[in-house]
C-alpha cells in the first residue's frame, strides 16, 4: 500500500534557487537531476492547484544582501546575464507564487509564511540548491514555525557529497520526513 503523504489543499511545494545561475559544482545529483525531478513535482502540483512557491535570491546591488565576517569564503558563483530568473524547464505561471530571498531561508524577510498560513497550508515538500544552504535553513524555519516537513531527497543537491549527506542524515530526520520524488509524486498518483 502507497504511503498517503500529504493532501494538495494543505501542502505547498517550495522550490529553492533553481535559478539560472546554478552552476555544475553539485554533489550527490547534479543541478540537471535536481531540475528534472523538481519539473516533475512542480507539474504535478500545478496540475493538482496546489500552492507551488518558487523561491529566488535576487538583488540589484548586493546591498541589501547580508555581508557577516567569515573564517572561509563562499563558493564562487558566475553570475550570467538573468541569473535570478527561475530556470526554464521550471518556468513560472500565473497561479506560481514567487518567493524573493536575501539570506539563505525562505521565510526571514519574506511574505512565505503568511502565505501558507492564510490558505490553511500546514506541509511543505522542499526541493532544491543547496541541500546544506538554502533547504535546510529553509527547513529549519519551517519546522520553527511549526510546518510539516517532507524532503524530496533526490530533488535536491549540495555543494559536495559531505553537506548533502550531513543534513540529509543528522539534520532532516529530526525535523521531518524524508523522500524520494517517485514517492511524493506516488502519493500525488493516489489523490486523482
Amino acid at each position: 500500500m502507497k504511503e498517503h503523504l500529504y493532501q494538495f489543499s494543505k501542502t505547498a511545494l517550495i522550490v529553492i534557487d533553481l535559478q539560472k545561475w546554478i552552476g555544475d559544482q553539485y554533489a550527490p545529483y547534479s543541478a540537471e537531476q535536481v531540475v528534472e525531478r523538481a519539473s516533475a513535482m512542480v507539474q504535478t502540483f500545478r496540475e493538482a492547484g496546489a500552492f507551488v512557491g518558487l523561491v529566488r535570491v535576487s538583488s540589484k546591488d548586493f546591498k541589501d544582501m547580508p555581508r557577516p565576517l567569515l573564517d572561509q569564503e563562499p563558493p564562487a558563483i558566475k553570475l550570467v546575464p538573468g541569473w535570478d530568473k527561475i530556470v526554464p524547464e521550471i518556468g513560472v505561471t500565473a497561479n506560481d507564487h514567487l518567493i524573493i530571498k536575501r539570506q539563505w531561508g525562505a521565510f526571514y524577510g519574506t511574505d512565505l509564511d503568511q502565505q501558507l498560513r492564510r490558505r490553511g497550508i500546514t506541509t511543505i515538500v522542499l526541493c532544491g540548491i543547496a541541500s546544506g544552504i538554502g533547504v535546510d535553513t529553509t527547513a529549519r524555519e519551517a519546522f520553527a514555525h511549526g510546518y510539516q516537513v517532507i524532503f524530496a531527497i533526490d530533488a535536491m543537491t549540495g555543494f559536495s557529497e559531505a553537506e548533502h549527506e550531513h543534513v540529509s542524515k543528522v539534520i532532516f530526520p529530526r525535523i521531518g520526513r524524508i523522500r524520494t520524488t517517485e514517492e511524493i509524486l506516488a502519493c500525488a498518483a493516489l489523490q486523482s
